[in-house]
């Protein structure tokens, strides 16, 4: 309520100062008129005569902006409405003339002979022009109206768009759950017939990754240090599983930490690289993660020592659901603002390298991940 009279308030102030500097204008020009004409032109009663009738225009205008949206030129409603604006046109206008000349009446003191002559000249010379300034206002109105109903599409159409990209944004990121889910699980289901107690730490290891995956499933963006600590129950996992095959080292610029990344952004590229570079291997393989703050973006790179890549390997291969996921995350998530290279490394393996611009924002430490792992 408050604001509604807030709003009545300014906007009825903005229309009694543009119809001020309105009279101002024509009292100005007036004035200037009859001093050319050596008619000797007062011009304080000049002014007074022109304000008034400025005043009762603005007395006017509202009830002019409330016809014109009750009245609007729709199809069907043509005649009806033109009759209105036409009747009310004249209306207003041989009102605003009365006042005008009655006002200039009084203020001049000039004696009230051939009063009917006077006003019909004045009827005469000025009635179109009243009638302009109505038709004048009834289109800033439809002008209005239309603007406001464009505005009104276009914020419609914004949120569309921004719920339609936070769907695929959720889809995307579920369906790395599943894809992690039944990884993990098919280890531990090899690992029950080896060695029951590493399973049973896997499990506690799933766990607390299940939880931390459910507290964000509805954030796209986590800063660096959640994303780490998720990974660092990812990999203790994989370490339970290649055991000393398996060497990972971490160089991860401290400037990096708070910096809004993906969620699971990760996750999949390292699973990619032990997946290729690891496992086919029977001696150990290295697996190193990097996170590196280069101006206004953030650099995080995975690499591994492996074969490298096999020639053909695309990003967005529908056989490699973890890139092609991940690329597609980023392309709903920063657009043409982002890099996404999958290559072979000049020392061999592959190296995955994401550059996202860099942003943060003030978090709290989580200590939902309690799992550690020696780099």
């Amino acid at each position: 309520m408050a604001d509604r009279v807030k709003h009545l308030y300014y906007r009825a102030t903005a229309i009694v100062l543009l119809w001020m500097i309105f009279g101002l204008s024509f009292a100005t020009h007036a004035y200037l008129a009859n001093t050319y004409f050596r008619r000797d032109p007062s011009w304080w009663r000049t002014l007074i005569v022109w304000l008034i009738w400025s005043f009762a225009w603005a007395i006017l205008t509202p009830i002019v902006f409330w016809l014109a949206r009750r009245c609007r030129f729709a199809r069907g409603k043509i005649f009806r409405s033109l009759s209105v604006h036409v009747f009310a046109a004249s209306l207003f206008a041989f009102f605003s003339l009365i006042v005008y000349f009655f006002v200039y009446l009084f203020i001049n003191e000039t004696v009230w002979n051939a009063t009917f002559l006077k006003f019909q000249h004045l009827f005469v010379s000025e009635f179109h022009t009243c009638l302009l300034i109505y038709l004048i206002l009834v289109g800033l109105t439809h002008a209005y109206e239309y603007y406001s109903r464009y505005r009104e599409r276009e914020l419609a159409a914004s949120q569309l768009q921004t719920k339609l990209a936070q769907a695929e944004l959720d889809i995307l990121k579920m369906q790395l759950h599943p894809h992690f889910l039944f990884n993990t699980l098919n280890t531990i289901s090899v690992l029950m017939n080896k060695d029951v107690k590493a399973a049973n730490r896997m499990l506690g290891n799933l766990s607390d990754l299940l939880r931390a995956a459910l507290k964000n499933a509805h954030t796209h963006e986590v800063p660096l240090r959640h994303e780490l600590e998720f990974l660092k129950c990812y990999l203790e996992i994989e370490q339970t599983r290649f055991s000393d095959r398996l060497r990972v080292s971490m160089c991860i610029d401290p400037a990096t930490l708070d910096a809004c990344v993906p969620g699971l952004i990760l996750q999949p590229l390292v699973e990619n690289a032990i997946r290729y570079g690891i496992a086919p291997r029977t001696d150990a393989g290295r697996v190193e993660i990097f996170a590196d703050r280069m101006n206004e973006t953030v650099q995080l790179k995975i690499c591994d020592d492996g074969p490298g890549l096999r020639r053909g390997v695309r990003i967005d291969s529908a056989s490699h659901i973890g890139l092609s996921n991940t690329r597609a995350r980023l392309i709903e998530l920063y657009g043409p603002n982002h890099r996404f290279e999958l290559n072979n490394s000049p020392s061999g393996g592959a190296v995955a390298t994401i550059t996202i611009p860099f942003r943060t924002f003030a978090v709290k430490q989580s200590k939902d991940l309690s799992c550690t792992i020696d780099q």
